[in-house]
């Protein structure tokens, strides 16, 4: 896969919402005025900015596979083994992990070795990483994901963006959701660019608490112009990261990224894995994607 992966051990950022660690440097704080400086810093509010239409979306409400025309499967780390030390196996175009029912896109992970494929890399467990790259890309608008968290220890689900450039940490990552079973309230979100990622102890992020992420739906919001970046609960707002003017190395989002819902499991957010949760289930209602009507 390319370097955005690679790099993708924020757990400096991530603990840090969660009360796990201290890395030092970071800001990774919850509630109104979250992120840098630049382009005002009063928080908008929560849900669909007014006018705004929808551009895209999966309602998920044909039964089988996720649909081709939207979604692509991420299975390039299996053999070489996936980033941040996460401890599955991604499948492709396997009812068992990713499948269509009932209204829901549902992504299950299983306790599991898949010994007959071509690329297994010796995991014990299996999983999907469904990924819109090469399908669907925007810049700036609101996305609304409708999702139900898994429960269990060593769970590490997210709902999150990459830039369509290739480079990391330099086209940016915008994380909409993260999670972990060990701690299943906290809700994080985060953002990584050259100047503010965790490996130079920059990193923003935030975090809010959601009681019942693992036994009910909420809809996992960003608000996304040319001027911040807005991570919200169901219409309620809680990370802001404001434009800083410094350049792409400090706002690499004015160009497209592409999203991804994937569950992972252990790793160095995940942590210590609990074998009798499985299978366990990360269920989407519905990816909606709204821009300005003009």
């Amino acid at each position: 896969m390319n370097d955005f992966a690679r790099a993708r051990t924020y757990i400096c950022a991530a603990a840090l919402g969660l009360g796990l660690a201290a890395c030092g440097g970071g800001d990774a704080s919850a509630g109104a005025g979250s992120g840098t400086g630049g382009g005002g810093s009063t928080m908008p509010a929560g849900g669909v900015p007014e006018g705004w239409k929808m551009v895209w979306s999966d309602e998920f409400d044909v039964d089988g596979l996720p649909d081709a025309s939207r979604w692509e499967y991420d299975t390039d780390r299996n053999q070489a083994g996936w980033y941040n030390n996460e401890l599955q196996y991604y499948a492709r175009d396997r009812a068992e992990n990713a499948v269509v029912s009932n209204g829901k896109l549902v992504i299950t992970a299983r306790k599991e070795q898949q010994k007959t494929a071509s690329d297994w890399g010796g995991q014990n467990y299996t999983s999907a990483r469904l990924v819109t790259r090469g399908k669907a890309s925007w810049t700036y608008g609101f996305y609304e994901i409708r999702a139900k968290l898994p429960c269990g220890r060593g769970t590490w689900p997210a709902i999150w963006m990459l830039g369509t450039g290739g480079a990391w940490p330099d086209d940016g990552e915008i994380d909409i959701m993260e999670q972990v079973g060990s701690a299943p309230s906290t809700v994080l979100g985060t953002i990584h660019t050259k100047f503010y990622n965790h490996m130079n102890g920059t990193q923003r992020g935030g975090s809010t608490q959601v009681s019942d992420a693992c036994t009910a739906f909420h809809n996992y919001q960003l608000n996304w112009t040319k001027d911040y970046i807005v991570i919200g609960v169901d219409n309620t707002n809680y990370f802001m990261f404001a434009n800083p003017g410094n350049g792409y190395g400090g706002w690499p989002y004015d160009k497209p990224q592409y999203l991804l819902l994937n569950l992972a499991i252990g790793g160095v957010l995940g942590g210590s894995v609990d074998d009798t949760i499985f299978p366990v289930q990360m269920e989407v209602d519905y990816v909606r994607v709204y821009q300005p009507a003009s």
